[in-house]
């Protein structure tokens, strides 16, 4: 593995290895190399507070995020029904946002409801 992966508990990115082990600064999870590999196979997608999100799913964002070419918000909070789960995209949801349309989100910014 020549790429460090993201916590697995908590979806940090600033994780680190530790002897065989990685390790996450952000929730002091530790894990081998072998679950790793086994959880990015599974394909296994969470939200932002380690959620298992599913095809039919509910969400919410936790964040503000502009829409790429407009001068949109879209607020912290705004709630997004059935989510279709698109993986091995940089953008791992397909969604239609009330209001604005299709939309491709990043699950590290929404959470199940």
């Amino acid at each position: 593995m020549s790429e460090i992966p993201c916590c697995p508990e908590c979806q940090s990115e600033y994780t680190y290895e530790n002897g065989p082990v990685f390790a996450c600064p952000d929730c002091g999870f530790e894990w081998s190399a072998e679950e790793a590999a086994a959880i990015e196979e599974a394909g296994i997608l969470r939200d932002a507070h380690s959620n298992e999100l599913n095809n039919g799913d509910s969400v919410q964002l936790t964040k503000d995020l502009k829409v790429k070419g407009t001068s949109t918000t879209l607020k912290i909070g705004t709630k997004v029904k059935n989510i279709r789960i698109s993986p091995g995209a940089d953008h791992d949801i397909d969604c239609k946002v009330e209001g604005i349309g299709p939309m491709k989100l990043k699950s590290q910014f929404v959470k199940k409801i």
